[in-house]
Protein backbone atom coordinates (compact mmCIF):
# COMPACT_ATOMS: atom_id res chain seq x y z
CA UNK A 1 0.00 0.00 0.00
CA UNK A 2 1.19 3.48 -0.77
CA UNK A 3 0.61 5.91 2.05
CA UNK A 4 2.82 8.75 3.23
CA UNK A 5 3.69 7.78 6.82
CA UNK A 6 6.47 9.25 8.93
CA UNK A 7 7.65 7.87 12.25
CA UNK A 8 9.91 9.81 14.60
CA UNK A 9 11.77 6.76 15.82
CA UNK A 10 14.24 5.72 18.48
CA UNK A 11 15.59 2.27 17.63
CA UNK A 12 16.57 1.74 21.28
CA UNK A 13 12.91 2.03 22.39
CA UNK A 14 10.73 -1.09 22.37
CA UNK A 15 7.53 0.94 21.96
CA UNK A 16 9.03 2.68 18.95
CA UNK A 17 10.21 -0.62 17.42
CA UNK A 18 6.76 -2.20 17.95
CA UNK A 19 5.07 0.83 16.34
CA UNK A 20 7.38 0.67 13.32
CA UNK A 21 6.64 -3.02 12.86
CA UNK A 22 2.86 -2.44 13.11
CA UNK A 23 3.15 0.14 10.33
CA UNK A 24 5.07 -2.36 8.21
CA UNK A 25 2.50 -5.07 9.07
CA UNK A 26 -0.07 -2.80 7.38
CA UNK A 27 2.01 -3.08 4.20
CA UNK A 28 3.47 0.43 4.50
CA UNK A 29 7.14 1.31 4.44
CA UNK A 30 7.29 4.61 6.35
CA UNK A 31 9.81 7.39 6.31
CA UNK A 32 11.84 6.70 9.44
CA UNK A 33 13.39 9.70 11.14
CA UNK A 34 15.72 8.92 14.02
CA UNK A 35 14.82 12.08 15.88
CA UNK A 36 17.80 11.88 18.27
CA UNK A 37 20.11 12.24 15.24
CA UNK A 38 17.79 14.44 13.17
CA UNK A 39 15.43 16.38 15.49
CA UNK A 40 12.31 17.94 14.01
CA UNK A 41 12.21 21.68 13.47
CA UNK A 42 10.35 23.76 16.02
CA UNK A 43 7.44 24.23 13.57
CA UNK A 44 7.25 20.50 12.88
CA UNK A 45 7.35 19.63 16.58
CA UNK A 46 4.62 22.17 17.40
CA UNK A 47 2.46 20.91 14.51
CA UNK A 48 2.84 17.26 15.60
CA UNK A 49 1.94 18.08 19.20
CA UNK A 50 -1.08 20.15 18.13
CA UNK A 51 -2.24 17.62 15.53
CA UNK A 52 -2.02 14.85 18.13
CA UNK A 53 -4.28 16.93 20.41
CA UNK A 54 -1.66 17.16 23.14
CA UNK A 55 -0.16 19.87 25.26
CA UNK A 56 3.56 20.55 25.05
CA UNK A 57 3.96 19.25 28.60
CA UNK A 58 2.22 15.96 27.62
CA UNK A 59 4.72 15.51 24.79
CA UNK A 60 7.76 15.64 27.09
CA UNK A 61 9.47 12.43 28.11
CA UNK A 62 10.58 12.37 31.73
CA UNK A 63 12.04 8.88 32.19
CA UNK A 64 15.69 8.52 31.20
CA UNK A 65 16.06 12.19 30.32
CA UNK A 66 17.46 15.36 31.94
CA UNK A 67 13.87 16.44 32.74
CA UNK A 68 14.41 16.79 36.49
CA UNK A 69 17.95 18.15 36.21
CA UNK A 70 16.66 20.93 33.95
CA UNK A 71 13.84 21.78 36.34
CA UNK A 72 11.19 21.08 33.70
CA UNK A 73 8.73 19.99 36.38
CA UNK A 74 8.34 23.71 37.20
CA UNK A 75 4.71 24.42 36.23
CA UNK A 76 5.58 28.11 35.70
CA UNK A 77 7.59 27.29 32.56
CA UNK A 78 5.92 28.39 29.34
CA UNK A 79 5.32 26.16 26.33
CA UNK A 80 8.06 28.11 24.54
CA UNK A 81 10.55 27.30 27.32
CA UNK A 82 9.56 23.64 27.23
CA UNK A 83 9.93 23.54 23.45
CA UNK A 84 13.36 25.17 23.73
CA UNK A 85 14.43 22.38 26.11
CA UNK A 86 13.01 19.68 23.82
CA UNK A 87 14.87 21.05 20.82
CA UNK A 88 18.11 21.45 22.75
CA UNK A 89 17.76 17.93 24.24
CA UNK A 90 15.77 15.81 21.72
CA UNK A 91 15.69 12.89 24.19
CA UNK A 92 12.98 14.95 25.92
CA UNK A 93 10.65 14.46 22.93
CA UNK A 94 8.37 11.56 23.76
CA UNK A 95 8.25 8.85 21.13
CA UNK A 96 7.25 7.64 18.73
CA UNK A 97 5.27 10.32 16.98
CA UNK A 98 3.64 8.99 13.80
CA UNK A 99 2.22 11.23 11.08
CA UNK A 100 -0.16 9.84 8.43
CA UNK A 101 -2.88 11.33 6.21
CA UNK A 102 -5.34 9.86 8.77
CA UNK A 103 -3.85 11.78 11.70
CA UNK A 104 -0.92 12.27 14.03
CA UNK A 105 -0.43 10.33 17.26
CA UNK A 106 2.09 9.79 19.99
CA UNK A 107 1.98 6.01 19.80
CA UNK A 108 2.18 5.15 23.48
CA UNK A 109 1.18 2.41 23.82
CA UNK A 110 2.32 1.30 20.38
CA UNK A 111 -1.12 0.05 19.26
CA UNK A 112 -2.38 3.66 19.25
CA UNK A 113 -0.87 3.78 15.76
CA UNK A 114 -3.66 1.48 14.54
CA UNK A 115 -6.09 4.44 14.78
CA UNK A 116 -4.23 6.27 12.00
CA UNK A 117 -3.45 3.36 9.68
CA UNK A 118 -5.68 1.76 7.05
CA UNK A 119 -7.07 -1.73 7.71
CA UNK A 120 -4.52 -3.41 5.46
CA UNK A 121 -2.71 -5.52 8.06
CA UNK A 122 -1.04 -8.63 6.83
CA UNK A 123 -2.09 -11.14 9.47
CA UNK A 124 -1.24 -11.54 13.11
CA UNK A 125 1.02 -9.20 15.04
CA UNK A 126 2.56 -9.57 18.48
CA UNK A 127 4.70 -7.04 20.30
CA UNK A 128 8.27 -7.87 21.26
CA UNK A 129 7.04 -8.95 24.70
CA UNK A 130 4.66 -11.47 23.10
CA UNK A 131 1.44 -9.49 23.64
CA UNK A 132 -0.86 -10.31 20.71
CA UNK A 133 -2.26 -7.12 19.10
CA UNK A 134 -3.72 -8.44 15.81
CA UNK A 135 -5.23 -11.85 15.08
CA UNK A 136 -4.49 -14.02 12.02
CA UNK A 137 -6.93 -11.99 9.91
CA UNK A 138 -5.29 -8.70 10.94
CA UNK A 139 -8.13 -7.71 13.29
CA UNK A 140 -7.36 -5.91 16.53
CA UNK A 141 -7.54 -8.06 19.65
CA UNK A 142 -9.28 -6.14 22.41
Amino acid sequence: MTMDVTIYHNPDCGTSRNTLEMIRNAGIEPTVIEYLKEPPSRDTLVRMINDAGMSVREAIREKGTPYSDLGLDNKALSDEQLLDAMLEHPILINRPFVVTPLGTRLSRPSEVVLHILPDTHKGAFAKEDGEQVLDAEGNRIV
